[in-house]
């Protein structure tokens, strides 16, 4: 039983830090310019493909530097010429461009690299045991990309919190009038926030790619989550996004290693059903069966006792 909690809360560690590097480029986006991107998972999948292509020729960690950087260039360019002069129509002209480049984007992968599985392979440097407990090995892959998730949360808060550019990036959505007068290009800052906030999608793709296999629907498992974080944590709020992402990686995982189910609680009631009653299955449902589900049921939690999310401070 302890090793079950032990590997379960490892695995949740990862899901929810993989989560969070996800999530945060979608933070960032939308705390900085008050954009809602729903191609951001789009850019994930983007990201994973070009790494994946550039590994095949070049190496893995030459595409862990590259890849990251053509998504978050593709992201500036977007953003210069094309949501900028959406976001003039208001949100809800932003939220339609966005959801018509996901879309669009995903066509694109499949024109480009077909619609089959890619062999997208962790590299050789990282491929063996950080560890071995009760005779089960956590592999060092794992161990990097926990590393890499935690080291993007610190650089972040550390930026966007103490350095002189989070401040400026800060003022320029609240002020943005009294920042271009101070001598400071407005628009380049956005264009550089929705650059930055896409390039940690796309960084994300690649840390994923070899662990959740790279194919053209990658980016629609893991699209809806996101959203679920982002309001759980609190629109706008980076700390929020990282314990959100964190609860739902953990709880998630331990449902998928419980056994438990209402057959259990239905038994700690002291209740007791017929095989022949309409809602048997109902009745026989269990932790692992629900786990997808779960998330979003924390969300509707979250919204009914605290609509601003878990760090939010504000309606969005």
């Amino acid at each position: 039983m302890l090793e079950v909690f032990i590997f379960a809360t490892l695995n949740g560690l990862v899901t929810g830090l993989l989560l969070f590097m996800l999530a945060s480029g979608l933070t960032l986006i939308f705390s900085m310019m008050g954009v809602l991107n729903f191609a951001h998972a789009s850019f994930y999948m983007l990201g994973a493909y070009v790494a994946y292509s550039i590994s095949v020729h070049l190496g893995f960690w030459t595409g862990l530097i590259l890849a990251p950087l053509l998504v978050g260039m593709l992201g500036a360019l977007v953003e210069r010429y094309a949501l900028r002069r959406v976001h003039q129509a208001g949100h809800v002209a932003e939220l339609v461009f966005t959801f018509g480049l996901a879309f669009l984007i995903e066509e694109a992968v499949q024109f480009f690299w077909g619609p089959d599985t890619k062999n997208y392979q962790s590299p050789d440097l990282l491929d063996f045991p950080l560890f071995t407990l009760f005779g089960q090995e956590f592999s060092a892959y794992r161990g990097f990309m926990i590393a890499i998730s935690v080291a993007i949360f610190v650089g972040l808060y550390y930026v966007l919190t103490r350095s002189r550019v989070g401040l400026i990036i800060q003022a320029a959505i609240t002020h943005p009038h009294t920042v271009a007068n101070l001598g400071h290009n407005v628009p380049l800052i956005f264009m550089g926030v929705f650059g930055v906030g896409t390039a940690l999608a796309g960084l994300a793709g690649v840390i994923a790619g070899p662990v959740l296999t790279t194919f053209p629907g990658m980016a629609l498992v893991l699209g809806s989550i996101v959203f679920v974080i982002v309001v759980i944590g609190g629109l706008g709020s980076l700390e929020g996004a990282f314990i959100a992402s964190l609860m739902i990686g953990l709880l998630q995982s331990y449902a998928i290693a419980s056994d438990l189910g209402v057959p259990d609680l239905l038994s700690w009631l002291g209740l007791e059903f017929a095989r022949d009653h309409p809602l048997n299955d109902l009745w026989t449902l269990t932790l692992p069966q629900i786990a997808p589900i779960l998330p979003f049921l924390l969300l509707v939690l979250v919204l009914i006792f605290r609509p601003t999310g878990l760090m939010g401070n504000r309606e969005q």
